[in-house]
């Protein structure tokens, strides 16, 4: 779907912050709208819609269940 958004679960990231986070989320609803930048009348729109895919994906990297896979 959108290349530029990289996978942040172990083990392919690590100390995944909220930065990493929003910069998927940001990705995503740009892809998903069409629009790098919205216009001022769908700014609120546009943020709103960053702010909540950041929470659900922040969700679903600390409710996944993952098996620890020993690097030695």
């Amino acid at each position: 779907m959108c290349r530029s958004i990289k996978t942040l679960r172990e083990p392919y990231a690590s100390d995944v912050t909220d930065d990493d986070v929003r910069a998927a989320a940001l990705q995503y609803v740009r892809k998903v709208s069409g629009f790098r930048s919205p216009s001022t009348r769908n700014a609120e729109a546009f943020e709103r819609a960053v702010e909540a895919v950041a929470t659900a994906t922040r969700t679903l990297l600390d409710d996944l269940q993952l098996k620890h896979v020993s690097r030695d």
